[in-house]
């Protein structure tokens, strides 16, 4: 963990109540986050990966406070999130600001593209009079690779692709420091993601960008990542740099992920890691180590204490009793 982070999130959780019966009473809580820390150093990009419904998307939420978290702390510049109020919050998210997974409904379609672009300087008031805040739209739109006359047009008038980088130009258009990227590429065609990825490394590159990665592709984030954070069932099993992890997993579950991501070339075999059984339900996980009732190595310890993450050579944590 760096000793000086942008972002760094200790313990944090978030669980959904449900309720049910006539009074609608709390009857269950769904565990989607539960119990995450990482750190991340000023102009890194942390890759934070896992099967759907992990807890990754929600955990980038909390970070930004789209979602209440329920508990655990998140410092960013060392100022706790967690306690601003309203007024500290908007100011706030000039410095963190999120790129939405699906570009077909994160735009408003009422707005023209220079309207959702300009809504934030707007609101932050960045920009003294009408054309000042025109040139500005225009600089962003060039920016990632969009021409000026595209302002004046609707989100239904463009692809996917050209979609995410109107959002990536809105995310922009604050200067923020912290960007969290919630599966930016995962709904686009493949020739489109390396376009997307290649852009957000170039300005990852001239604005000295932080990125939070969201994504459930391992070989999109081992393009674009400096560490690598993998999840399952609302904890973080292991962290590393990322050749690290992919040359040398530590956790069984990390080890079974990897095994299923394709090698371009038909002469490499890869032995593949078949994990028995479903995720458990996040509504009751499982005590001890939640990926005990899947693990080909468990042992009774594991059903009876969570692992802790443990540094099992510099710079690679892994939450596993038996490899930590």
């Amino acid at each position: 963990m760096s000793d000086t982070p942008l972002l760094r999130v200790r313990e944090l959780r978030k669980h959904f109540p449900i309720s049910g019966g006539v009074l609608a009473r709390e009857v269950a809580r769904v565990h989607a986050v539960d119990g995450v820390s990482f750190d991340i150093a000023e102009g890194e990009t942390l890759g934070l990966v896992g099967e759907s419904g992990c807890g990754k998307s929600t955990t980038g939420r909390c970070i930004l406070r789209l979602i209440e978290p329920s508990g655990g702390e998140i410092l960013f510049r060392g100022q706790n999130v967690r306690q601003l109020d309203r007024t500290a919050l908007r100011a706030l998210r000039r410095d963190m600001q999120i790129i939405f997974q699906d570009p077909f409904a994160s735009l408003n379609p009422r707005h023209t593209v220079g309207g959702i672009i300009g809504e934030a300087i707007d609101i932050h008031r960045l920009a003294r009079t009408r054309a000042e805040r025109e040139a500005r739209i225009v600089e962003l739109l060039e920016t990632v690779g969009l021409r000026p006359d595209h302002m004046r047009r609707f989100p239904h008038e463009f692809s996917g692709g050209q979609r995410q980088r109107i959002g990536i130009a809105r995310a922009l258009a604050v200067e923020p420091r912290l960007i969290v990227c919630d599966e930016p590429v995962s709904a686009l065609d493949v020739s489109i993601q390396a376009q997307v990825i290649n852009l957000l490394e170039d300005l990852q590159d001239r604005f000295n960008l932080t990125y939070l990665f969201i994504a459930h592709d391992l070989s999109v984030v081992e393009h674009i990542s400096t560490r690598v954070a993998v999840m399952y069932l609302g904890r973080v099993v292991e962290i590393a740099p990322s050749r690290g992890l992919y040359d040398n997993p530590r956790h069984p579950y990390t080890e079974a992920l990897l095994s299923a991501v394709p090698i371009p070339d038909p002469r490499v075999k890869r032995q593949r890691i078949m994990l028995q059984g479903d995720v458990p339900n996040p509504i009751n996980p499982p005590s001890g180590c939640h990926f005990h009732t899947r693990c080909p190595i468990a042992e009774k310890h594991c059903r009876q204490e969570a692992p802790a993450l443990r540094e099992s050579s510099p710079g690679h944590w892994v939450a596993c009793h038996l490899r930590g």
